[in-house]
C-alpha cells in the first residue's frame, strides 16, 4: 500500500437509560454526542504498527500478533488486529490518534476509538463491512482480545446514532429506531470526577452474577422476564438483584422512548430517577459521591438524573429546561468542585 493517509471519526456516546441490559437481551436508549475521537490510519507492509496519541507522551511500537498487556494502546491495537482479520489491511499501520472524549468518563472513548480506526481501515480498502458488522467487529475486540465482556451497545451508537436524536436500539435483534430530542429540554452529560476502568474487575463481577441469573432462570435474555417471576424465585443474594434491575430497566427504556415521542419531558425525567434507583440499590453500581451529584442535579431543577456508562465512576445525565440549563449547571459546579461540564444533548433546532 502506499504511504496515504486515511481518517476515520467517531463520537462519544451517552446512554440516557437502559444500563447493563444491552447483554442481558433488553433495550438501551444513548445518543451521540459532539465530543468524538478522529484516528489517521497509513497502512503499510512491515509487520510492526506505530500508535501516537495526543493523550499519551509516549508512542506505542508493536508487532501485528501481539496480545493485549495493559498497555495504553491496547484498544487501538485490538482494533488493528480485527482489521486485519476483516481483510481490510495487510500489514501494519502508523496511527494517530486525537480525541476530545474524557478517559474513564463512561462516554465509549473505546468503542469510539475502535470504530473510528475500523472505519478508517475500510477508507483504505476502498470498501468493506457496513457499520453494523464494523460494530459487531469492535464488540469482538472488547469480549476476545481486551477481556471485557461487554454487550453491543455503545459500538452501535458510535457507529449509527446521528445528532439531535436517540438510538433506542433492541439488543437482541439489533434493529431500532431513531427518536428525536426535546428541543425545549437538553440532555446533560457533567462528570462526576471520578475516573473508571471497565477492567478493574466489577463490571466482569456484575456479568457473571448475570450470568448466575440466567441459569437459575434458564435464560440469556435477563430483561424479558417478568419482575413478579423474579420476585418470587428462590434465586437469592446479588444475583436476584442484579436480575430485578435488568426486568425492570429494560421497562424503563420502553417507557422512556415513548416519553421521547410524545414529548413527556416529565415522564423522561421520573424513568432516570428511577433508573439511577435501580442501578443504587440493585445493581450496586453508583458510588455515594455520584449519589450526591445525581440529588444535587434533582433538587437545583432537573427533571431527572442518573449515573450514565458502565458504572463505578464517570458521568451523570440529567434532563435540564432550556431557559434554566445556564444557573442549574452553575450550581450544580458551584457544590461539586470535582464535577465538570462535558456536553450537552438536544433536538437539532434547539
Amino acid at each position: 500500500m502506499s504511504d496515504k493517509s486515511f481518517r476515520g471519526f467517531a463520537p462519544g456516546r451517552v446512554n440516557l437509560i437502559g444500563e447493563h441490559t444491552d447483554y442481558n437481551g433488553g433495550m438501551v436508549l444513548p445518543a451521540a454526542l459532539s465530543v468524538g475521537l478522529e484516528v489517521a490510519l497509513t497502512p503499510h507492509d512491515q509487520p510492526i504498527s506505530h500508535i501516537t496519541s495526543k493523550d499519551h507522551s509516549e508512542p506505542a511500537e508493536r508487532m501485528i500478533d501481539e496480545p493485549a498487556n495493559g498497555h495504553w494502546s491496547d484498544t487501538a491495537w485490538g482494533a488493528l488486529q480485527e482489521a486485519r482479520r476483516l481483510g481490510l489491511i495487510d500489514g501494519g499501520a502508523d496511527l494517530a490518534i486525537a480525541s476530545t472524549i474524557p478517559a474513564g468518563s463512561g462516554l465509549s472513548s473505546s468503542a469510539a476509538l475502535m470504530l473510528a480506526i475500523l472505519k478508517a481501515a475500510r477508507a483504505a480498502k476502498g470498501s468493506g463491512p457496513d457499520d453494523v458488522a464494523l460494530a459487531l467487529a469492535a464488540q469482538r475486540v472488547e469480549n476476545d482480545y481486551l477481556g471485557v465482556p461487554c454487550g453491543i451497545m455503545d459500538q452501535m451508537a458510535v457507529a449509527l446514532a446521528t445528532p439531535g436524536t436517540a438510538m433506542a436500539l433492541n439488543t437482541s435483534s439489533l434493529s431500532y429506531d431513531l427518536l428525536e430530542l426535546p428541543r425545549d429540554h437538553a440532555l446533560v452529560v457533567i462528570h462526576s470526577g471520578i475516573v473508571r476502568k471497565l477492567t478493574e474487575g466489577c463490571y466482569k463481577e456484575r456479568k457473571l452474577e448475570c450470568d448466575e441469573a440466567k441459569a437459575h432462570f434458564g435464560t440469556n435474555d435477563l430483561c424479558l422476564l417478568d419482575p413478579a417471576e423474579i420476585e418470587v424465585a428462590s434465586l437469592t443474594g446479588p444475583a436476584k438483584l442484579r436480575a430485578l434491575h435488568c426486568a425492570t430497566e429494560h421497562r424503563r427504556v420502553l417507557a422512556a422512548a415513548e416519553a421521547l415521542r410524545t414529548g413527556d419531558m416529565a415522564q423522561l425525567g421520573a424513568l432516570m430517577n428511577a433508573s439511577h434507583a435501580s442501578m443504587r440499590d440493585l445493581f450496586a453500581m453508583s458510588l455515594p459521591p455520584i449519589d450526591a451529584l445525581v440529588e444535587s442535579a434533582v433538587e437545583l431543577g432537573a427533571v431527572g438524573a442518573r449515573l450514565t456508562g458502565g458504572g463505578f465512576g464517570g458521568c451523570i445525565a440529567a434532563c435540564v429546561a432550556q431557559d434554566a440549563r445556564e444557573n442549574w449547571q452553575s450550581e450544580l459546579i458551584a457544590r461539586h468542585r470535582q464535577a465538570r461540564y462535558i456536553d450537552a444533548v438536544s433536538g437539532t433546532s434547539a
